[in-house]
């Protein structure tokens, strides 16, 4: 009975164990999504990952080196090196040297004495040479193993600007060169006036247009940022009208008529060619008289 009534006892409500269930599956994410769309793995990207994540720090510390003067320092030894090897700069050579002050050149490129060659600042002597008005170029170069070698273009001058009581030689872009000794002036013509050398290139086309004047012309002046006034060799003024192709009209017919009728060195103070329709003389001993007309004066008439 107890064994019956035991096991009767024994009947107790089994329960059931719990069932082990699958986590849950995270649901991807954008990222996620993109990273299987593309044509290579995950494995790759990460080696890729890690590739840039060494990179990356390779270049941080090289940054370092090079905040703290690490590459410089090595270059200058490396230089140094070089220069007790003799490779210093001990001779300069000048090139192509006319006009320009040679111990204005060797004052300049003599600053880079003694230093090793690799250490010579070639940008920094050219700018200080740049600065003479003579010299229109000027290239710096290393000859090993112990020359500088300076090669000058020089400024050709081409006329004589003469502005507040001063003399100066400018070339054909009214660049100025430097001052000009009275005493012993060159045969250049002179230009006057405030802007004059910045027409240098305009007279010339424009005695281009009369080129057996040339040679008579002592001075051209600018008159009022406008116009020029042609001063000749025997004392006359040639007034021209404003413009390029005006002006050089009225001075080639001026030319023709000199050729024919020999106006200069007759006494004339001045030829007024402002007006297109006439010329209009005045002479030195009459202030103001009429010049007799030559024959056959084009279109235009004197008075």
């Amino acid at each position: 009975m107890k064994a019956a009534r035991a096991r009767a006892g024994d009947r107790r409500p089994r329960v059931a164990a719990p069932s082990r269930r699958a986590p849950a599956r995270r649901k991807p994410s954008t990222i996620d999504r993109a990273v299987d769309h593309l044509p290579i793995s995950r494995e790759t990207l990460r080696k890729t990952g890690n590739w840039a994540l060494g990179i990356g720090i390779s270049g941080a510390i090289i940054a370092g080196l090079i905040a703290m003067g690490l590459p410089q320092m090595i270059g200058l030894l490396i230089a140094d090196g070089i220069g007790d090897a003799g490779f210093k700069v001990r001779n300069i050579e000048i090139l192509n040297r006319q006009q320009v002050d040679s111990a204005f050149v060797y004052d300049v490129a003599m600053r880079q004495q003694a230093r090793p060659m690799p250490l010579v600042d070639l940008d920094g002597t050219r700018a200080e040479l740049m600065k003479m008005g003579w010299i229109a170029d000027a290239r710096v170069s290393r000859r090993l193993p112990d020359t500088l070698v300076v090669d000058i273009v020089e400024r050709v001058p081409t006329a004589i600007w003469q502005y507040q009581h001063r003399l100066a030689l400018i070339d054909k872009d009214g660049v100025v060169i430097g001052p000009v000794d009275d005493r012993a002036m060159p045969d250049l013509p002179v230009v006057v006036g405030p802007g004059a050398n910045r027409r240098a290139t305009q007279l010339a086309a424009l005695m281009a247009a009369a080129p057996s004047l040339r040679p008579l012309v002592t001075a051209a002046s600018w008159q009022s940022g406008r116009r020029w006034d042609i001063i000749f060799q025997s004392g006359e003024k040639v007034m021209l009208p404003e413009g390029d192709q005006e002006a050089a009209k009225a001075l080639n017919f001026f030319a023709q008529e000199d050729k024919r009728a020999g106006l200069l060195g007759k006494g004339l103070v001045s030829i007024d060619l402002r007006d297109p329709s006439r010329m209009v003389a005045r002479m030195s001993r009459e202030p103001g008289s009429k010049i007799e007309s030559p024959p056959a004066l084009s279109a235009k008439s004197v008075t």
